[in-house]
């Protein structure tokens, strides 16, 4: 799995991730400057070559990891590769102890790599509305199972909105309270209202028939799963094969979440769904979406008082 040369050497993962980082040329994370800076004979713990911005009014240090989601981090860069790699080509997610028993690292420093790494997953927020004219959207909402019990859903779950373009890619959202409210508030800022939507029977949708072009439902608790309307097939089989991959991998691979968290491993769930196979994205160009995400975060560690 790990025969190219970055993934064990730390020289050669710097060059593939600056790179991936500055492919036009480097430039200073902390003024912006471009392709004004020079290699000081300081490296970093991880690896990582230190440069000096040559603007007279910067001249700070900076690295490749430099305002990413791996600054200040003392692990060696071709295992940060290792572990891009492993979170983003395994469909249903890698545990902590993996990346421990895999990386060599200890296991503290692999959870705390792979909550970083899904940060770097995490989407910046710029996309548009899913769906357009002629177009469908597919909505549910499930719950999520989390290691706190509390009031809300049943017993440690906590309810979770999922939107899905058919063809395309998915939103989903942890709600803290799942009314009607909320859910129609998430549905309408997130789905074109050119958009055909489609949803289970629950109460929750009922304002969708106004917001949309047309607002169609399953009858889930009459055992029906999908209906045919002319040219249109409506059903929701698309959101619920894609949730059933994050309840999976939840239960299967990371067995406990806590609350805190869980945007985080949605936010992983849905970055390996919208770089998927099937839209011609395979498991090195996921890697590299990944680590492209990574500069512009941060995520520290704070230990519990």
């Amino acid at each position: 799995m790990f025969s190219a040369p970055h993934f064990h050497n730390d020289e050669a993962a710097r060059r593939l991730l600056e790179e991936i980082r500055w492919p036009e040329g480097r430039s200073c994370p902390h003024c912006g400057t471009f392709d004004r800076s020079y290699a000081t004979k300081r490296t970093q713990k991880c690896g990582a070559t230190v440069y000096r911005c040559g603007e007279p009014e910067c001249r700070k240090d900076f690295s490749v990891t430099t305002k990413s989601v791996m600054e200040s981090s003392h692990i060696p860069l071709h295992k940060w590769r290792q572990g891009f790699f492993l979170m983003a080509s395994s469909k249903k997610g890698v545990s902590a102890h993996q990346l421990h028993r895999m990386l060599g690292i200890t296991y503290k420093a692999a959870w705390f790599m792979a909550h970083r790494i899904r940060e770097a997953m995490r989407a910046d927020g710029t996309f548009g509305p899913l769906g357009g004219e002629g177009m469908t959207v597919e909505a549910t909402k499930r719950l999520g199972k989390t290691t706190k019990r509390g009031k809300r859903g049943h017993g440690g779950q906590r309810p979770i909105i999922a939107l899905v373009e058919r063809g395309g890619s998915v939103r989903t959202f942890y709600a803290a309270v799942a009314d009607k409210a909320t859910v129609t508030k998430i549905v309408a800022e997130n789905v074109a209202r050119e958009s055909y939507l489609y949803t289970d029977e629950s109460r929750l949708y009922g304002d969708a028939d106004q917001l949309f072009a047309d607002h169609s439902t399953v009858k889930h608790s009459a055992g029906e799963y999908v209906r045919y309307e002319g040219d249109r097939t409506i059903h929701t089989n698309t959101v619920e094969n894609v949730f059933s991959v994050f309840k999976r991998g939840m239960r299967g691979v990371y067995q406990h979440c806590d609350e805190k968290h869980l945007n985080r491993y949605l936010a992983e769930f849905d970055f390996r769904y919208n770089h998927r196979s099937a839209l011609g994205v395979e498991d090195e160009a996921r890697t590299h979406a990944a680590i492209k995400g990574a500069p512009g975060k941060r995520l520290t560690y704070h230990l519990p008082d």
